[in-house]
């Protein structure tokens, strides 16, 4: 039954030694993207194109630093035009996010009302909300569904939507001189041997992959940040005065400025944490009969981690369940980051290191 051919990791001890002794021995579950791509050689190498191709366009370079900046006074101005009315800041921060990684991978921003934007969010959200509600694990678990005409259909039809942006994108592509992601991923379709794993139909679910890390993680991590400093002025208040030291009259923050900010760091992490915008990670499989601290799990066994219980769990945090910088600061008040912090599951993310530097070039600077 479900029971016995599912399994939850459910604290920090747990979920290392899956996610690192018995790497070797798990999968991931459903192959479209690559996010969820069985572990092979098709992951491996577009894991690795992604890795290079995202350093060649900027990512932890000052070029992408100048892009956030770039988008974050664009942000300003929809706050400034917004005086005496009402916002909804998860559309505004998706819409800043949603630009950043469209200039990585279309070599395009978008003004927030371009209606090409409302459609790429609309679609990337409706699947991001598929992917983790109920409908997404009953597609997984019955195959005999899956043509019905339930609300997961509309996930194909996004997933078409994508697909056509590809193809116009290609229409204007110049061979060897690529713009931005997808035409470095085309590139790599031209001169692919029949050994790799490069199609049209993948970069398509790639695309959808990259935009749902980099857009989801970023803006609703933001979204949470704000909601909790706006109930804590006097965190707001200490982070201010921080950054007022630091700059010292300068107009804005760099992502370098952070190491001379140990509060910022601080309250940045914990924002991370308590946003936990991905509580259960995402689900892996046994590919072959192990072994996890003296429990047989069988080939095939769906693994759940619970993120949420590694980032609220008593012993590893000192207010796991308290909004508070102090989590992340030793006694002489320099940032610490407990081996418990893991928001994006243990491993390298894609993603991090993006969210890492918005979230740092999102801090205000003083009025005065």
């Amino acid at each position: 039954d479900w029971c016995q051919s599912n399994s939850s990791l459910n604290n920090y001890k747990t979920n290392i030694h899956f996610l690192f002794i018995n790497s070797i021995f798990f999968s991931f579950l459903v192959q479209t993207g690559v996010v969820m791509e069985n572990y092979g050689t098709a992951w491996r190498e577009h894991r690795r194109f992604a890795l290079m191709t995202l350093r060649n366009f900027g990512l932890g370079k000052k070029s992408m630093e100048e892009r956030i900046h770039e988008e974050i006074q664009h942000t300003v101005k929809t706050l400034e035009n917004s005086i005496g009315t009402t916002l909804n800041p998860q559309i505004m921060f998706h819409n800043a996010a949603s630009n950043i990684i469209c200039q990585v991978l279309y070599g395009k921003r978008f003004e927030y009302n371009d209606e090409m934007i409302k459609v790429i969010i609309k679609c990337f959200t409706d699947n991001a909300k598929m992917t983790n509600g109920p409908w997404a694990m009953i597609y997984d678990s019955l195959p005999m569904v899956r043509n019905l005409p339930l609300p997961f259909r509309k996930a194909f039809k996004n997933y078409e939507i994508a697909l056509d942006i590809m193809k116009k994108h290609k229409e204007t592509k110049v061979s060897g001189e690529p713009r931005d992601f997808v035409d470095c991923y085309l590139d790599e379709l031209e001169k692919k041997n029949a050994d790799m794993s490069f199609s049209e139909d993948r970069l398509a679910g790639y695309s959808l992959d990259l935009y749902f890390a980099g857009t989801d993680s970023i803006s609703n991590t933001l979204l949470t940040g704000f909601l909790y400093l706006m109930g804590h002025p006097h965190i707001q208040e200490r982070s201010q005065q921080e950054i007022d030291l630091v700059l010292e009259g300068k107009d804005r923050v760099s992502f370098e400025d952070r190491n001379n900010m140990p509060y910022m760091q601080a309250v940045i992490h914990e924002i991370q944490r308590f946003a936990n915008i991905v509580p259960l990670s995402v689900f892996h499989a046994t590919m072959k009969d192990t072994e996890l601290m003296g429990y047989s799990i069988p080939k095939g066994t769906m693994v759940i981690q619970n993120m949420r219980s590694v980032l609220m769990e008593e012993g590893q945090w000192k207010f796991p369940h308290e909004f508070n910088p102090e989590n992340f600061l030793d006694e002489k008040g320099e940032f610490v980051k407990p081996e418990a912090f893991m928001p994006f599951s243990a491993g390298m993310c894609l993603s991090k290191g993006l969210l890492v530097i918005v979230i740092s070039n999102s801090q205000p600077c003083s009025s005065r």
